[in-house]
């Protein structure tokens, strides 16, 4: 079944996905009408997407290197504040996504605020949830303006890997604190005395599951084994997800870009660095990441580390009318998911999709635009056999039959974290703003929103494109 799913993808046009002729609702009629007569979102109330933005998604290491994490979410705040055209006293609370924490700014919300000039009345608070942090974000943002706490929040995502925090040891830490702790000249040479080489190796943060101490590539080379998913046929998709993301940049799809002008660097910075397209025997090339000599993941057929920021504005429908604003789509069901961290770690989509899809009373069919988080190819592909897999669905879904395989020229038109880049907890927001905008573009009434998270979880999201839309 894997190498039908691949072929299906190549056999697609390499590029974004053409204009529908028609909205696709599906060819269940009583689901249909019951979907299209709620018309409301989960509380009661109407929450939209007005529109997303977002920083180029660049490379670790490159032109971002000598800024830090929360610059990057406060050009964000300014460059949706511009789009939008609203002030930022109407905004009443922010809420942002983060995963590897510079410590001077833990509150990365709070500080990014501040730094763009709201109002030091404007309430920030800063999530975490891994790969799905800015997913968290807007759910967290739909949670109280559900509950009638807030009216209009922005909610985003930001994730700095060029400049990471690195901890003495822990027992460095421990001999330093008790230092501070001594009374007399005499206690604070003893401790200097128990000084030994080994207090001065680093504690390096480590891309690992601290439940297993397991890399997600090695979880990803097991995972491509346990369903037979190939060198070949990662590297196939891989290409796919460069070739489209090539395409969209070529003709101006991502209009969720904003051009950043970072100081030292002479060029504006106005596109992702990380879309590369080469030959699949280029890619053949290239030697096994994690698991040596015979894994099948690789440099090229992963997501890369990225830094970057995204940020999103979501409201009531009602106030949405009042402040004049046209909203891009309705944020419509959510759910999350958790599973074996070790054995399923990446299995978050074969999981959530189903489910959100029940709650929300849809089908695949009834979805037009698919944007899923791109970890690994290997992840992707495993997911699409999971989805396909009656064993699967009876075991681990339990469902009487397979849930199916989505229809995959709707599948990451885009392209994907494989190519565009994976700032940790900027994609989330990255995903709903390509949502939103393919759904316009596409034509297409529903999307739907995926992606796996550290510590096997996973999230799955319903957008409705708004009837007023545009780009």
């Amino acid at each position: 079944m894997t190498s039908l799913l691949v072929r299906n993808f190549v056999r697609i046009n390499q590029g974004a996905a053409t204009q529908a002729a028609a909205c696709t609702w599906g060819t269940n009629t009583n689901t249909r009408m019951n979907y299209a007569t709620q018309r409301v979102s989960p509380g009661g109330k109407n929450i939209v997407y007005i529109d997303g933005v977002r920083t180029p998604f660049l490379q670790s290491g490159t032109q971002y290197e000598k800024l830090m994490a929360y610059e990057l979410a406060k050009d964000t705040l300014l460059n949706l504040l511009k789009r939008t055209g609203i002030p930022k006293e109407v905004v009443d609370y922010v809420t942002y996504g983060t995963v590897i924490q510079e410590v001077r700014t833990s509150n990365i919300a709070r500080e990014a605020a501040l730094a763009a000039g709201f109002s030091e009345h404007t309430p920030a608070h800063t999530v975490t949830m891994a790969c799905i942090s800015s997913n968290q974000a807007i759910t967290t943002g739909m949670g109280l303006i559900a509950c009638g706490v807030y009216d209009v929040i922005v909610a985003g995502g930001v994730d700095f890997m060029s400049d990471i925090p690195i901890r003495h040891s822990r027992s460095m830490r421990s001999l330093m604190l008790r230092a501070n702790r001594a009374k007399t000249a005499g206690q604070k040479l003893a401790l200097l005395a128990s000084i030994r080489p080994g207090h001065f190796i680093p504690d390096l943060p480590s891309v690992a599951e601290f439940s297993s101490g397991e890399t997600m590539g090695h979880s990803s080379d097991r995972l491509a084994a346990a369903f037979s998913v190939s060198r070949s046929e990662q590297d196939e998709y891989a290409r796919l997800s460069h070739s489209r993301a090539a395409e969209a940049h070529e003709k101006g799809y991502l209009s969720d870009l904003i051009p950043i002008k970072v100081p030292g660097v002479e060029a504006v910075i106005n596109k992702d660095n990380g879309v590369r397209v080469s030959t699949l025997e280029q890619l053949a090339k290239l030697k096994p990441a994690f698991v040596k000599p015979y894994g099948t993941v690789t440099a090229a057929n992963a997501s890369f580390l990225s830094d970057g920021a995204s940020a999103a504005l979501i409201m009531t429908e009602d106030k949405a009318r009042e402040l004049g604003l046209t909203p891009k789509a309705y944020l419509r069901n959510f759910t999350y998911v958790s599973q074996d961290p070790i054995d399923q770690l990446l299995l978050g989509p074969a999981y959530a999709i189903p489910k959100v899809l029940d709650k929300a009373g849809l089908t695949l069919k009834d979805i037009g635009v698919w944007e899923v988080h791109e970890a690994f190819a290997a992840q992707i592909l495993s997911n699409l056999k999971a989805l396909d897999s009656e064993w699967f669905a009876k075991n681990y879904l339990k469902r009487n039959e397979k849930v199916g395989v989505p229809d995959l020229n709707k599948w990451n038109a885009w392209g994907g974290s494989l190519s565009i880049g994976h700032p940790f907890a900027a994609t989330g927001v990255r995903l709903a703003s390509h949502t939103a905008n393919r759904m316009i573009r596409e034509n297409q009434q529903f999307g739907l929103i995926a992606a796996c998270a550290a510590g096997g979880q996973g999230v799955g999201m319903i957008m409705e494109r708004h009837p007023d839309a545009k780009l």
